[in-house]
C-alpha cells in the first residue's frame, strides 16, 4: 500500500494506492504542520483517521509534502512521528512546494506559488527548485495567504475600518472579543489557522469594493517579494495552488498583467494533480 498527501496548516488530503497504483480511498485530516504542531498533536490527527490506522500495517511507502517541511528539523520530527505510526513503510516527507511544483508543471520549468493558509513561490528549473527568500512563516512573511488576510479583516474591524454593513456579519460569524482573539493568537495553538479562519468570510463578499481592495493590496505585495525577485520572462509560465488564488483569479489576473505577466493556471487542490504525478514519474 503507498500512501500519498498533501498537507496544509489547515488540512491534509491523503491518497491510498495499492500494489498498481489503483485507488483505494481517500480522507482528509487536520493539517500536519511541524512546525507549529507538536508532535503529540501531529500523531493524534494520524491515529483518528481510523481508515489511515486499518492499514497502516500493510503501508510500504508513504509520500508526504506539507507546510512547514522547508527544513531539516521539521521533516525530520514529521518522519519520526510517521515512521512510529506506519513501522513497515519508507518515509518521505518533502514541502509542500514540492508537491505545488509536480501538481502544477510536472517537469517543466514554472515559476510556482502557494496561496494557502500560508503563501511561498519558487522557480523550478525542470529538475531542481529554487528560491529567492526562505519562508519565515506567517509572523513575518507570508503575504496574502489566508493568515494575512484574517489579519487584516480583524484590525480593519476593531480600527473601524471595515464597512459598516459587512460589520454586523463579521460579528455574528466571529467570536471578536480581544481576550477570545490574543488567546488563540498568543496561547493556543495553530494561530495560523486560527487567522486563516477569518479569510472565509471574504469568500461571501468577493465582488464589494472592500474585499477587492484588500485583495488586490495583498496580491501586489506577494508579486513585489515572492514573484517579481525572480525576474520571470512574460513566456515563463506562472502557477498558483491554494483556495486563495482560486476565488479571487480575476483580481489575481489584473495583478499580473499590470506586472506585464500572465497566470498560466489556478489549482484549487493539488492532490489530484499529484497523484496523476506519481502515477507517471514514481515508481
Amino acid at each position: 500500500m503507498i500512501l500519498i498527501a498533501d498537507g496544509g496548516s489547515t488540512k491534509a488530503d491523503w491518497i491510498a494506492l495499492d500494489a498498481n497504483k489503483n485507488e483505494r480511498f481517500r480522507v482528509r485530516t487536520l493539517g500536519l504542520n511541524p512546525a507549529v504542531i507538536s508532535s503529540e498533536e501531529l500523531t493524534n490527527r494520524i491515529v483518528n483517521m481510523f481508515q489511515l490506522i486499518n492499514i497502516k500495517d500493510e503501508v510500504s511507502q508513504v509520500y508526504f509534502y506539507g507546510a512547514g517541511c522547508g527544513t531539516p528539523k521539521a521533516c525530520a520530527i514529521l518522519k519520526d512521528v510517521m515512521q512510529a505510526i506506519f513501522t513497515n513503510a519508507v518515509i518521505a516527507v518533502e514541502e509542500d512546494m514540492l508537491a505545488a511544483v509536480y501538481a502544477a508543471s510536472g517537469k517543466n520549468p514554472a515559476l510556482v506559488c502557494i496561496l494557502g493558509t500560508g503563501s511561498n513561490s519558487c522557480y523550478f528549473d525542470g529538475q531542481n527548485m529554487q528560491m529567492e527568500v526562505p519562508s519565515l512563516g506567517y509572523v513575518l512573511m507570508d503575504e496574502a495567504s489566508g493568515n494575512y488576510f484574517g489579519k487584516r479583516l480583524i484590525r480593519d474591524y476593531f480600527y473601524g475600518m471595515m464597512p459598516k454593513y459587512m460589520v454586523e456579519r463579521f460579528e455574528n460569524d466571529y467570536v471578536l472579543d480581544a481576550d477570545t482573539i490574543k488567546t488563540n493568537i498568543y496561547r493556543a495553538p495553530n494561530p495560523n489557522m486560527y487567522l486563516a479562519s477569518f479569510a472565509k468570510f471574504m469568500f461571501d463578499f468577493k465582488d464589494e469594493k472592500y474585499v477587492r481592495r484588500l485583495m488586490k493590496k495583498g496580491f501586489e505585495k506577494f508579486f513585489k517579494y515572492r514573484i517579481l525577485p525572480y525576474n520571470p520572462s512574460e513566456d515563463l509560465p506562472i502557477y498558483f495552488i491554494g483556495s486563495i488564488a482560486h476565488y479571487f483569479k480575476e483580481i489575481l489576473d489584473d495583478v499580473a498583467e499590470k506586472n506585464g505577466l500572465k497566470i498560466s493556471g489556478v489549482i484549487q487542490r493539488p492532490i489530484d494533480n499529484l497523484l496523476e504525478y506519481h502515477k507517471q514519474h514514481i515508481s
